[in-house]
């Protein structure tokens, strides 16, 4: 796992009110997509998705307010599903 990652989050404003975006599977799971590097997620996300960069450390801290199932990495989202401008 990289040193530090690009979460996708819900929200830019205010960093203190930023959530993560999580994403609930096919199978009722629930995902964070996590991005290695800023094009990644800009490709797997698209140009509108806010996002933080996060120490790899972190996401344990995550974990403790949205308990979550799996990671994913450099997950492409279907078009459909990303954010517009």
């Amino acid at each position: 796992m990289p040193p530090i990652l690009y979460i996708p989050v819900a929200d830019s404003d205010v960093a203190e009110s930023m959530a993560v975006d999580f994403r609930r599977l096919d199978d009722g799971r629930i995902a964070l997509f996590a991005y290695t590097a800023l094009d990644r997620l800009v490709r797997g996300c698209g140009r509108h998705q806010p996002w933080v960069l996060l120490p790899t450390a972190e996401l344990d801290e995550i974990a403790k307010y949205q308990p979550y199932d799996v990671i994913y990495l450099d997950v492409q989202i279907a078009e459909d599903q990303q954010r517009s401008g």
